[in-house]
């Protein structure tokens, strides 16, 4: 797509510090980092969301998402990183194109924890919880 940041950096119209690239997938270091090292790991192909990634793409971006963290984590000698896909708007997605975030983690850097990002938990009952369970496993 001709608007997408990440396809264009994908075209080499936009200059990136690549850190991995293979036939299906490209990382590159985060231009507004949230920590030293903070990698993006996109699919070359467009796809908005992860419901629109096709399964062979996903295991692609997966496995590059695996090999990576553990190098992001020693190039900047991190503890530990937070791995996350924001899933549309909603979520935070800023750029409609599927990208994993691979965020390098260190003691008292002021991070929270995912369990962080919702302020209110919402209060299900055995019943709700297992429709949910059932309405997921169904799909």
């Amino acid at each position: 797509m001709d608007d997408c940041i990440f396809c264009q950096i994908v075209a080499g119209d936009i200059p990136s510090r690549t850190v991995y690239e293979d036939d299906d997938v490209l990382a590159f270091l985060d231009a507004n980092p949230l920590a030293p090292g903070h990698t993006l790991v996109i699919p070359k192909a467009h796809h908005e969301r992860l419901n629109d990634l096709p399964a062979d793409v996903g295991s692609a971006v997966f496995a590059a998402v695996h090999e990576l963290t553990p190098a992001v984590e020693d190039a900047v000698d991190a503890s530990a990183s937070t791995v996350a896909f924001n899933n549309g708007e909603a979520a935070g997605q800023e750029v409609p194109h599927v990208h994993g975030h691979i965020v390098p983690r260190f003691e008292d850097d002021g991070g929270r924890p995912i369990h962080a990002l919702v302020s209110e938990r919402p209060d299900l009952s055995d019943a709700a919880l297992d429709d949910i369970a059932d309405a997921i496993a169904g799909h």
